[in-house]
């Protein structure tokens, strides 16, 4: 250990002041047995050439002795980074030996200096002379004092990432990321999933439609007038047919449809998308016998499959009013169209999964659902159907020699105002109805509006009586002619001025009795009656388009009117209409609604029937019971109009009329002949009314035999007994 002698002296202040031995002034290098140098242990002074002082002492140079070499490795310092300290240090080692904070040698301090980069001379000892300006030279660092230096901060080393925050982002955007797809996964599953799944569904589902059998039309006796069958269709896939041509001519005497229509059917065509259409009707209706015989052809692109057909068995039995309906049982006319939401039901369909191309058949355990088709009511008319033809027979075969004739037949029951029979003429096969005449098809009962005639003599009579205006036994005295306005009426029976009996005046239709006694009853009463018995509206029997008819209102009225309103001309009526204006005086004046249909019986076999009709009071049954006997005159008193009409055996009460035919205002050419009558007069159970439009004349002897020979049928059909009394005897012209 080396002496406290040794150790620097400090100044006053505490810092340490070394000698001017410690330092060479020129250098600034510690030299060699120096005694600061001698207590430091291990330490080595740095030459500019990497060698220790010792070294350089040991030198040839120096001591004359050998030269020791050592590799550059082993001249260095055993602290590696003491060049770069001294590099980073601003090559200021030799001025810091100097400090006076510099740690002192016996306190085991490490003096570490690195000598100043001076070239040496040859012998590489001493540096070489100073080169001499004249500039003065700057103190060099050496020279100064030595100043204490501020320690200088070392730089901030660079702010490294914070592994917290990376994690607490990855894990915020992970759970970001899985919640969104969890989101994404519940709108799929919940949100979305009918869209997605009935996308899929649509297109390996099925459906086949199950119609409702559509309900069938009875008559009063549950014989069917109208039901449907089952049949099938034949139709075709265009897109499949590898031969038009051959496969028309193969279906074509089976299907009955001509080989060029069929043809045509098969030409392939598109839709309003631009699909090529799959889909054509060759035939509809088609019997299951006769679709067997397309189905053994196995003809390409051609198939059957279940159909309905509406079947008429009478053919034109009533085919004006039961109507018909279309191949897709849509009713179009008659009761077919008026009650077609009654008959038509509601179709059923299955829908079920099902494969494609070979599989396409039901999936097991796939989606399959099934409604029931429900089908339609039933209904049962008031119609008998042997009234029924036969009333068209009759009527058909008085009409057949006048060309171009329109004629009507009803048959009504008295008590319950039931229609037992409504047959017009031209008919039409409802079975098959194209094609047929569109005025064939027309119910001319409630269609066919005519000026009435004569027949509407028997509502201005029995306004009369029920008003007090006559009686039975009244009397008249007529003239030949009456005038009213600028309009002469006359009477086909002239009476001559003398006093005529009521019953005479209806026995020969008398147009001046019958004017005489309106203008004692008076505009505004007649209007009032015609109204009660039913004219000027619709009967509501239940036929579609049923005429209204029209009643000339009185500010309509003109000086003329008084003379041809009563006796039924300015007056529009169908048949129908005057048909139950008898039935109400065949009533004991009270006048019910005609109705056609009786009941309906739903899909579960449920009888209901019809609501009940309007009824309301007209006459009173003693003003009834003698209009009743009044009009037997006309069939009885010698001469009169009605004689034609009178049935053997029983006593007919009713009128004659004469008519004509308005359309548009305009008068037609011909007349409208009619005949109305009851029976048996003293109880009447059936009213028959016959009107006939015949363009070139000839109606009146039609009307009235087709009367008789009807009523007479009526009669024998319901087994009604004959009169067991005669009819009374009238006197035309009282004395």
């Amino acid at each position: 250990m080396p002496s406290r002698s040794d150790e620097p002296r400090r100044d006053p202040k505490g810092s340490r002041r070394g000698s001017s031995r410690d330092t060479d002034p020129t250098d600034g290098e510690p030299r060699a047995g120096e005694p600061g140098m001698g207590g430091i242990s291990g330490a080595r002074a740095y030459t500019p050439r990497g060698r220790t002082i010792r070294e350089e002492r040991g030198s040839p140079a120096r001591s004359g002795g050998t030269e020791q070499r050592r590799t550059p490795r082993s001249t260095r310092s055993g602290d590696p980074f003491r060049p770069a300290l001294q590099v980073l240090d601003g090559g200021r080692a030799a001025a810091r030996t100097g400090r006076r904070d510099a740690p002192a040698a016996g306190r085991g301090g490490v003096v570490r200096t690195v000598a100043p980069r001076t070239p040496r001379g040859p012998a590489g000892d001493e540096p070489p002379p100073r080169r001499r300006t004249t500039t003065p030279r700057a103190p060099r660092r050496g020279d100064r004092p030595a100043a204490r230096r501020p320690s200088r901060k070392p730089p901030r080393p660079p702010k490294l990432a914070d592994s917290r925050l990376r994690l607490r982002l990855g894990t915020a955007l992970t759970l970001t990321l899985f919640a969104v797809i969890g989101i994404r996964l519940i709108f799929l599953q919940a949100v979305d999933t009918p869209a997605y799944a009935g996308g899929g569904v649509a297109d390996r589902t099925r459906t086949v439609e199950l119609p409702a059998p559509r309900g069938a039309i009875y008559d009063r006796t549950g014989a069917p007038l109208a039901h449907s069958v089952e049949a099938r269709y034949v139709f075709a896939d265009p897109t499949e047919i590898e031969d038009p041509a051959g496969t028309a001519k193969a279906l074509s005497p089976l299907l009955g449809i001509p080989a060029s229509k069929l043809t045509e059917l098969m030409k392939p065509r598109k839709l309003e998308t631009g699909v090529a259409s799959r889909f054509e009707y060759l035939a509809r209706g088609v019997e299951i016998s006769t679709a067997k015989r397309v189905q053994t052809l196995e003809l390409p692109g051609i198939g059957v499959h279940r159909d309905e057909r509406r079947e008429v068995p009478g053919d034109d039995l009533a085919a004006n009013l039961i109507g018909f309906t279309s191949q897709d049982m849509v009713g179009l006319e008659g009761l077919e169209a008026r009650y077609n939401d009654l008959l038509a039901g509601q179709d059923g369909k299955r829908v079920y999964e099902a494969g494609l191309g070979d599989l396409a058949a039901p999936i097991p355990g796939g989606y399959s659902k099934t409604t029931l088709a429900k089908p339609g009511s039933s209904m049962t008319l008031t119609i008998d159907r042997d009234l029924q033809f036969r009333s068209q027979q009759i009527l058909s075969t008085a009409l057949a020699p006048h060309p171009g004739s329109t004629g009507a037949a009803v048959i009504i029951d008295v008590p319950t105002g039931e229609v037992l029979s409504q047959a017009s003429h031209p008919t039409y096969n409802a079975a098959k109805p194209i094609p047929s005449d569109p005025v064939a098809r027309e119910d001319a009962a409630t269609s066919f509006v005519v000026d009435p005639g004569s027949v509407h003599k028997a509502i201005t009579f029995g306004a009369a009586l029920q008003e007090g205006v006559i009686t039975p036994d009244t009397t008249l005295p007529i003239a030949n002619s009456i005038k009213k306005g600028d309009t002469w009426f006359a009477d086909t029976h002239p009476a001559n001025g003398k006093r005529m009996s009521v019953p005479g005046m209806l026995a020969y239709s008398s147009n001046v009795g019958t004017i005489t006694i309106a203008d004692r009853l008076g505009r505004d009463r007649l209007i009032d009656y015609q109204k009660r018995f039913g004219l000027g509206q619709p009967t509501g029997e239940g036929m579609p388009g049923e005429a209204r008819g029209r009643l000339l209102p009185a500010d309509e009225w003109s000086e003329s009117s008084a003379g041809s309103v009563p006796i039924g001309h300015s007056v529009d009526a169908t048949p129908l209409q005057m048909a139950a204006a008898y039935a109400t005086i065949a009533n004991d004046g009270t006048y019910v609604q005609p109705h056609l249909v009786k009941e309906t019986i739903g899909p579960d076999g449920k009888h209901t029937a019809a609501p009940a009709p309007v009824t309301r009071s007209v006459l009173s049954p003693q003003n009834a019971a003698a209009l009743r006997t009044m009009l037997e005159a006309v069939t009885t008193v010698d001469r009169a109009t009605g004689e034609a009409a009178a049935v053997p055996g029983y006593r007919i009460a009713g009128k004659t009329g004469t008519g004509w035919r308005l359309v548009d205002g305009k008068k037609q050419p011909g007349e409208v002949s009619s005949f109305i009558g009851m029976a048996p007069a003293e109880k009447p159970r059936y009213v028959v009314a016959v009107f006939v439009y015949s363009p070139g004349g000839g109606g009146a002897k039609a009307a009235t035999e087709s009367f008789r020979e009807v009523m007479s049928f009526t009669l024998r059909h319901s087994r009604v007994p004959p009169t067991g009394t005669p009819s009374p005897r009238f006197v035309v012209f009282p004395g």
